[in-house]
């Protein structure tokens, strides 16, 4: 390692460490130093309440079931992308991504135009019936949470789990068989085990988004069920009682650390060094038959599960009225019938959102990358306490950060650094957990083959680290853009009326009365989806042109 090398690598190690200090540990002490100073009061009574452990009974329990159900559904979908080359593939993965990108509004709006009492299903079976009441009833059901959690977190197993599995080379597999091991048998005993890292780190991230769920719940759940996310906001914005929201936040917090150091420690024993293979090489066209079926029927189910409610959405916001097919609410979308000061059109919402994603792209790769070298080069205990801290924004009420900007950074809320700082706080996280698999399944043979050559460690990193890491890196970036797309908690507390994105429009469009509003939602949401599915397809376009990558 050259001199100017070393003097590097500890300020480039430093980077994600200060970013967290400023913009993550520093509001979050504000609000809670904001909270503990009001009269007389530290919100201890919050333990003795027995509402307290209801919610954290519940959003235990049903983030645990959720992460097991879309583990269930994710792990087949993600083996079919893995294995299987068929026509339409970049599609599909492209498609089965949008979940992920859609603000929870848009996802209430869209299983409510589905299974809602007046949705698709219900209409299409009590015409079909004659039946008088709609027969399916979800909404403000834990069903239905249930449901919609399986919706938005299925993508990140096909994403995560299936680039690592279409790596995996399939001689371990080949040589099995050819010993005379079972199918089943040559899964438990070689694939599983290969497999383990990424499976607990998605089954993690799922396990966090149920875990911290709010617009789901709120929306779609009703008053029956709050989590721990829901119960921050009402106590801190309708209750306005900060102290018993800081102490909830503070259990959301010190439960994330503890999974997180739990996982990071089985993560270290599990990950091993892997030779990898190209996916292009491992996919291959499925037989016809049994192999042909399973493909169509796993794909029909992704289609169905994933798609279902968007398309239901696209459907009724050209449909919704008396008036048939009608583009009056895409229309209305340019009219400022109000004269307001603040109004702007929908294409300049479209280019904010899409100025702050990418902002968010560069930063979280930064970020993640230098992140993920670190834990992955440094095995120490303190890389074993820095792991679940970088994890920790994403256990953290987007509420309370959201007001610690407010109270700690109120010299920046006129300006519009907040909005990508607080989308990388959400997406640097998913970089990480991408990349370090990959990084600690390197072979650290082949960097030691090149230094003996005399390659120095920039030529190393760029020749060597950077090819082999060019999957695990667009992976991330497809996870920071699309995070960014649809971010709203936190936007909506810290964005300019002047500058709002695609989410906080269709907001402020749902929460004004009238068919008209409703309509013009559902036709930004639309717009919204076809936004993030074109910016998916290029990014897929990407991913298999590149000569290198696997």
């Amino acid at each position: 390692m050259t001199p100017i090398t070393r003097r590097l690598s500890p300020f480039l190690y430093t980077l994600p460490l200060l970013f967290l200090a400023g913009f993550y540990f520093y509001p979050l002490a504000a609000i809670l130093r904001a909270s503990f100073a009001q009269a007389g009061t530290t919100g201890g009574a919050v333990w003795a309440q027995p509402f307290f452990w209801r919610v954290f009974w519940f959003t235990t329990w049903q983030a645990g079931l959720s992460t097991l159900l879309t583990l269930l559904v994710g792990l087949p979908l993600a083996w079919l992308f893995a294995r299987f080359d068929f026509p339409g593939k970049t599609l599909l993965r492209a498609l089965t991504t949008i979940p992920f990108v859609m603000p929870t509004v848009v996802v209430a709006a869209a299983f409510t135009t589905l299974v809602g009492p007046n949705g698709l299903v219900n209409s299409a079976l009590m015409e079909l019936f004659s039946l008088s009441a709609p027969p399916v009833q979800l909404l403000q059901t834990v069903w239905v949470i249930l449901l919609a959690h399986v919706f938005y977190n299925v993508s990140v197993v096909i994403r995560t789990v299936g680039s690592f599995w279409a790596n995996l080379s399939p001689r371990y597999d080949e040589a099995a068989a050819a010993l005379g091991a079972s199918p089943a048998r040559r899964f438990w005993l070689i694939t599983l085990p290969l497999l383990l890292p990424s499976v607990t780190a998605v089954g993690l991230l799922v396990f966090l988004f149920c875990f911290t769920s709010f617009g789901v719940v709120l929306i779609l759940g009703g008053l029956r069920f709050a989590t721990l996310e829901v119960e921050i906001y009402r106590q801190a914005v309708t209750l306005f009682n900060l102290p018993a929201a800081a102490l909830l936040s503070l259990v959301q917090i010190g439960l994330t650390f503890a999974v997180m150091a739990v996982y990071t420690r089985v993560q270290r024993r599990a990950s091993r060094p892997l030779n990898q293979r190209p996916a292009q090489s491992t996919a291959r066209r499925p037989r016809a038959g049994g192999e042909s079926a399973l493909l169509v029927g796993g794909m029909g189910i992704a289609l169905l599960l994933l798609l279902a409610p968007l398309l239901s959405l696209a459907w009724r916001s050209f449909t919704l009225g008396d008036d048939g097919v009608t583009l009056a609410y895409f229309q209305e979308l340019a009219v400022n019938r109000r004269g307001s000061a603040f109004f702007v059109t929908p294409l300049y919402a479209i280019r904010n959102s899409a100025l702050v994603a990418l902002s968010v792209v560069v930063l979280s790769l930064g970020l993640g990358l230098i992140s993920a070298y670190l834990l992955a080069r440094r095995r120490s205990w303190l890389t074993a306490l820095l792991d679940p801290i970088f994890l920790l924004p994403l256990g953290t009420s987007a509420v309370t950060l959201g007001l610690g900007y407010i109270v700690a950074m109120g010299s920046l809320r006129a300006s519009l650094v907040l909005i990508p700082i607080a989308h990388t706080l959400i997406a640097a996280p998913f970089v990480v957990r991408t990349l370090l698999p990959a990084l600690r399944s390197l072979n650290p043979r082949l960097r030691e083959a090149a230094a003996v050559l005399g390659a120095s460690p920039f030529r190393i990193w760029r020749e060597i680290d950077l090819p082999l890491l060019r999957p695990a890196l667009i992976v991330g970036a497809v996870f920071a853009f699309t995070i960014s797309l649809g971010e709203f908690g936190a936007t909506l507390l810290i964005s300019r009326p002047d500058f709002p994105t695609m989410p906080v429009v269709i907001y402020q469009a749902l929460g004004q009365p009238g068919l008209l509003n409703y309509g013009k939602a559902l036709a930004m949401s639309t717009i919204l989806m076809a936004v993030a599915a074109a910016g998916l397809l290029l990014i897929e376009r990407l991913r298999w042109e590149g000569s290198g990558e696997f």
